[in-house]
């Protein structure tokens, strides 16, 4: 956590802007590097552009965390192209090295799961690589199962959107 004076900065988790793709895409390559052993392997992608035109989606949402001013957290979901009604796919969850185990993901994460249910979201799924474990125990924790065997790469989790 961040303290200043002794007292921590608030944490504000919004909508992110389209202005800062650049900063949300350099946060995605910062927590993505962690668990590629060589480091975040260059695609020749433009995730700024990427990023921006996620959080310009009109079907899905990109959310970030900030502290203190700065970018701390970032997810991104919308419902995947043939996915059945009231199910959603979170496609990237992040947060900055530095700012792990400081409880900004359970609460970018609680975020997420409060916009679902106002949805009427019910199933929740994601992809996570097989070798980042420190993401897959993160996901366990919140509640996340396994829905599909390990991959190569990566495997699927489904979560139950909790109702009123």
């Amino acid at each position: 956590m961040i303290e200043m004076n002794g007292a921590v900065a608030p944490l504000v988790i919004r909508t992110a802007l389209p202005a800062e793709a650049a900063e949300v895409a350099a946060l995605h390559r910062r927590a993505r590097a962690t668990y590629y052993p060589d480091g975040f392997p260059d695609d020749g992608a433009d995730w700024p552009g990427r990023w921006r035109e996620a959080i310009g989606r009109t079907d899905g949402r990109v959310l970030c965390a900030v502290r203190d001013g700065r970018m701390a957290g970032i997810a991104s979901f919308r419902r995947a192209e043939g996915a059945p009604a009231g199910t959603v796919k979170l496609f990237q969850f992040h947060v900055d090295p530095g700012l792990w185990r400081s409880g900004i993901g359970t609460a970018l994460h609680a975020a997420c799961v409060e916009e679902w249910r106002i949805d009427g979201v019910r199933t929740a799924v994601l992809d996570v690589h097989v070798g980042n474990e420190r993401a897959r125990s993160f996901y366990g924790r919140q509640g996340w199962v396994p829905d599909v065997g390990p991959g190569d790469h990566h495997m699927r989790l489904c979560f139950t959107v909790p109702g009123e």
